[in-house]
């Protein structure tokens, strides 16, 4: 090798390693990013007059500023009402069905006065907020027993119907069990020592059991809930990873969950043991409508094949690719997320100005279009960038949004099409919380649970449903309710069914 060659040879390789030590760095950063820095995806920091005059040069109209709520002057004074049962000086606020334990306070000094020299003109009256420790209940049913004097027959007033047979546990405290768990995340091993705590003594087994057979009766309500869905229009698809199952001693198998949000705000999780493309067409089946998703490959292979499938894509997902390249293309990437900040400036004004149908198309068509076209001619001319290297985060970034240009332009064409698939992962964060608690589920079998009654806990929370008045009624009703009529059971149907006249417990009844 000449000393030319080698001097050539010594350039490539200098060039490869300062390629290798940017993106490195740029990966160093990314982590810190998500070690220490802020997650919320809302850019606060940026003037907006700063991102208009960028808009403008970019050849898009600055949107128009959210709406303010209008203010008024007073200019007089009065008094501050005070509303018995809601609110006092020090900001706490109630109401009137929350239980209050009265406690009358006296002053020794003062009741030494005589009476006669006193004359009461009244209470004062102050609150402060306290808490009783979780606390359970045994129920004691007393039942007679009678002896008839003709034929010396035992007669026994039979036990109460229980939702489980067999059981010594009352339906609110299954009900109670299950959002401890899947509300609040609080694994059964604690629960068991909060019990043990409180006196009571039960095999952790047992609750493990009582679990299990109280999901196994909700099931069917999330079959017919899960078909609702798929009636619908447009469906939004995602998946999540969990731990699932032994794999060998030490290592469990990693699975996931793949939740789907209907347009009745409905929402169901469903489990499956891999990431495989074949789990989207299992549970979509013959889905027909829009499918909203990130950019993985199963959901486009999916509407490839089926016809009747229209594939959008999300602009979140799309945003998030530019963030990345922040620490090494600052002033594309503001640009970038100028434009595409501008799409959810407008989505925030439909939502304000409660757009709907052709209206919202309409909106859309005129003032996003704009933004959608710009930012692909802004995204051709980085493309044409001759600084720009192939492996640089900005060109991965560029080519995920380039290769998705029909999904991500779909949302302009249908109003009922969200702009991303933000409300779907705001559902789903039930499962990445309960992996920092509970950590895993020791079999698929509970995996499988956990999906089911995960989708109905999260869709009564869509619904505006308190989960626990809804398990007490429903697990007391699916029993008896008829099978050909199970969607009435599922959270949105049940609001408007039965929600104004629950079933209670015993232990609510025996408390009125």
């Amino acid at each position: 090798m000449t000393a030319a060659d080698r001097v050539v040879e010594l350039e490539r390789q200098n060039a490869q390693l300062s390629a290798d030590l940017a993106a490195a760095t740029q990966q160093l950063e990314w982590f810190k990013r998500q070690l220490f820095g802020r997650k919320s995806e809302k850019r606060l920091d940026v003037d907006p007059g700063i991102q208009g005059n960028l808009l403008s040069a970019l050849g898009v109209a600055n949107p128009p500023p959210p709406k303010e709520t209008p203010k008024e002057t007073v200019t007089y004074q009065r008094r501050k009402k005070m509303r018995d049962g809601a609110v006092n000086d020090s900001g706490l606020r109630f109401s009137d069905d929350v239980p209050r334990e009265i406690i009358r306070v006296t002053d020794p000094e003062i009741e030494a006065i005589p009476e006669e020299r006193r004359q009461l003109i009244g209470h004062k009256v102050s609150y402060r907020l306290a808490q009783r420790p979780g606390s359970y209940v045994i129920i004691e049913y007393t039942r007679p027993v009678y002896k008839l004097l003709e034929d010396q027959t035992i007669l026994t007033t039979p036990a109460p119907v229980n939702v489980l047979d067999k059981t010594v546990v009352d339906v609110s405290f299954l009900a109670g069990m299950l959002i401890d768990k899947f509300c609040y995340h609080l694994p059964l091993y604690r629960q068991h020592q909060r019990l043990l705590q409180s006196g009571i003594q039960v095999s952790r087994s047992s609750l493990t059991t009582w679990t299990g057979r109280s999901i196994d009766l909700l099931r069917p309500i999330v079959d017919v809930q899960s078909w609702h869905q798929l009636q619908g229009r447009v469906l939004a698809m995602d998946e999540t990873p969990i731990k699932a199952g032994r794999q060998k001693k030490g290592k469990m198998r990693q699975a996931y969950f793949w939740p789907i949000y209907g347009d009745a705000d409905e929402m169901v999780f469903h489990y499956a043991p891999s990431r495989a493309h074949q789990h989207v067409a299992t549970f979509l089946g013959d889905f027909q409508g829009t499918l909203l998703s990130d950019g993985y490959e199963a959901y486009a292979a999916y509407a490839r094949k089926k016809e009747g499938v229209t594939l959008a894509q999300c602009w979140s997902h799309c945003r998030r690719g530019f963030e990345k390249a922040q620490e090494s293309e600052p002033q594309a990437v503001e640009e970038a997320l100028a434009l595409i900040g501008a799409l959810y400036r407008h989505e925030e004004i439909i939502r304000q100005r409660q757009l709907e149908g052709e209206r919202k198309l309409d909106y859309r068509t005129q003032h996003s279009e704009p933004v959608v076209r710009a930012f692909w001619c802004w995204c051709d001319d980085q493309c044409h960038r001759p600084d720009l290297l192939p492996s640089s985060p900005l060109a991965k970034a560029l080519n995920y949004a380039r290769s998705r240009v029909s999904g991500l332009e779909v949302f302009l064409s249908d109003p009922e099409v969200p702009i991303d698939t933000n409300h779907l992962e705001r559902g789903l964060r039930v499962i990445p919380t309960g992996r920092k608690n509970w950590l895993f589920c020791w079999s698929e079998i509970g995996a499988d649970r956990v999906a089911v009654i995960q989708s109905l806990l999260v869709t009564c929370k869509l619904q505006g449903i308190d989960p626990y008045v809804y398990l007490v009624d429903v697990l007391q009703r699916v029993s008896d309710h008829p099978a050909s009529e199970v969607i009435d059971l599922t959270p949105r149907v049940w609001k408007t069914r039965f929600a104004d006249n629950p079933m209670k417990s015993d232990l609510a009844l025996a408390s009125q």
